[in-house]
C-alpha cells in the first residue's frame, strides 16, 4: 500500500479521487470539526512540555491519537512548526504522515501565494504526490491575483488534493482589502473560485476561507452557489459559536470545516479527546438542525 492515500496503489492507472468528494465522506462520517495544530509557545508550557522540536513532536502525537476517528481533519499552522528550523520542519512531516496513517484529512495552513515559477515551486512542495510536506489541502493567498494561483490549482486537481482560498477572513483588519470596490474583492475571488468548481457537485476541489464571525450573505457571497467547501475559522477563542456557524453557512452546511484550535487545546492532554467531542456534538447538532 502506498503512503499517501490519494495514489493509485501499483500496477493502478486510475485517477486519485476528488478532494471534494474526500472531504465530504469525512464530513458526513465525522462531522465538521477541524482540529487546529498550533503548537506556539505559550500552548506548549501550558502542556508542560519544552518548547523545543521534541516537545513539538510529544504535543503532536497527543493530539493526533485523540483525533482519530472523532473528527475530520487537521489543520497543522506550518509556522509554529517552521519556527524551530529543519527539527521543526521534519516535525511537520511526520505530522502529515502520522495524520494519513489515521485516516485524517489535512489542511495545510501555510497561506502561500506568488507568481510563476515560485508559485509553481510552492505547489510542488505541498500538493505533488512525492513530497515530503504533502498534504491533502493547503491554504493560499490570492492577492498577488487569483490567476497567479494557477500552478497550485492545477496541480491540485491532477493529484486529486484541494486548496482553500482566502476570500473573507476573520481578523478585523481583513475587510479593509477584502470588503473594497463593487463587486468586493471577496466577492470577484468567490466568482472565480465559483468557476474552478464548476460541474463538481456536491463538493468542488477549491476551497474558500470565510470567517465565522461575519455575515457572508450580508457581504454578497453566494457560498451555496460556489459548491466550494468552507473553512470557517473564529470558532471559540475569536467569540463565534455554533449558532454563528449555521447563520453565515447553512446554505453550505454538507461543506463546512470548523477549525477549533484552542477550544480543545486549552483543556490540555488529558482533555483533548472529551473536548473534541464536545465541539462535534455542539456543530454537528446545530448544522443538522440548521
Amino acid at each position: 500500500m502506498t503512503d499517501d492515500p490519494t495514489s493509485p496503489g501499483p500496477g493502478s492507472h486510475a485517477a486519485p479521487q476528488r478532494f471534494g468528494l474526500r472531504l465530504t465522506e469525512a464530513l458526513g462520517r465525522h462531522g465538521p470539526v477541524c482540529v487546529g495544530l498550533d503548537p506556539h509557545r505559550e500552548l506548549m508550557q501550558d502542556w508542560g512540555l519544552p518548547d523545543t522540536a521534541a516537545g513539538v513532536a510529544e504535543f503532536c502525537s497527543v493530539v493526533l491519537d485523540a483525533a482519530a476517528g472523532r473528527c475530520a481533519a487537521v489543520k497543522p499552522q506550518s509556522a509554529f512548526f517552521e519556527r524551530h528550523g529543519a527539527a521543526g520542519v521534519a516535525v511537520l512531516e511526520d505530522v502529515l504522515r502520522g495524520c494519513r496513517d489515521r485516516g485524517l484529512l489535512t489542511v495545510l495552513d501555510v497561506k502561500r501565494g506568488d507568481i510563476g515559477s515560485t508559485m509553481a515551486g510552492y505547489a510542488q512542495a505541498y500538493l505533488d504526490d512525492d513530497a515530503p510536506l504533502a498534504a491533502d489541502a493547503v491554504t493560499l493567498s490570492p492577492y498577488l491575483g487569483y490567476g497567479a494561483l494557477r500552478p497550485a490549482l492545477d496541480l491540485a486537481r491532477s493529484t486529486g488534493r484541494g486548496v482553500f482560498v482566502l476570500v473573507r477572513t476573520s481578523n478585523p483588519e481583513g475587510g479593509q482589502v477584502q470588503s473594497a470596490g463593487r463587486p468586493s474583492v471577496a466577492q470577484q475571488l468567490l466568482q472565480e473560485v465559483g468557476a474552478d468548481n464548476a460541474g463538481q457537485a456536491p463538493c468542488g476541489d477549491v476551497g474558500v476561507v470565510v470567517g465565522a464571525t461575519l455575515d457572508p450573505a450580508a457581504e454578497g457571497l453566494d457560498l451555496a452557489g460556489s459548491l466550494a467547501p468552507v473553512l470557517a475559522p473564529g470558532v471559540g477563542a475569536q467569540g463565534a459559536d455554533e449558532h454563528d456557524v449555521v447563520r453565515a453557512f447553512g446554505g453550505a452546511a454538507g461543506r463546512v470545516l470548523v477549525p477549533v484550535s484552542r477550544g480543545v487545546l486549552r483543556e490540555g492532554p488529558e482533555g483533548v479527546a472529551s473536548a473534541l467531542e464536545r465541539w462535534t456534538r455542539r456543530l454537528a447538532g446545530a448544522l443538522g438542525d440548521g
